[in-house]
């Protein structure tokens, strides 16, 4: 994989990876990856991430059953944000919403702009 050399990395060696639907582009989540995680996507054409607070690697899916299986993969004219299309099943968010990104801004409130798609309270 010639291109990870030219990918700049943070000083914690992690990549920001914005999440997108493939079929209508909705941002569903972001996350970070290092090296390893972004090799083992490109690999097994499932998300990995790795989680800063528990510092360790997961893979999207791996608790819930609700898979992102990569479409396409796209890199940011600075090397230092990933774009990575996905075929969501189910959800991304763990709260219960199909999209990390569900509450709106409006007059200083958030506002829930999306139903909830399943009870995060039977899966985790």
């Amino acid at each position: 994989m010639r291109f990870m050399d030219e990918i700049r990395f943070d000083e914690k060696g992690l990549i920001p990876a914005i999440i997108q639907d493939h079929e209508n582009d909705e941002v569903l989540m972001l996350g970070y990856m290092n090296e390893n995680t972004l090799k083992r996507t490109l690999e097994s054409g499932r998300v990995h991430f790795w989680s800063r607070s528990r510092e360790k690697m997961w893979v999207k899916g791996e608790t819930s059953g609700h898979t992102q299986e990569v479409k396409d993969v796209l890199v940011d004219c600075d090397m230092d944000t990933i774009l990575v299309k996905v075929e969501q099943r189910v959800a991304a968010c763990h709260t219960g919403y199909r999209s990390c990104f569900y509450r709106r801004v409006r007059d200083g409130d958030l506002v829930t702009i999306a139903d909830k798609v399943f009870d995060e309270k039977e899966v985790y």
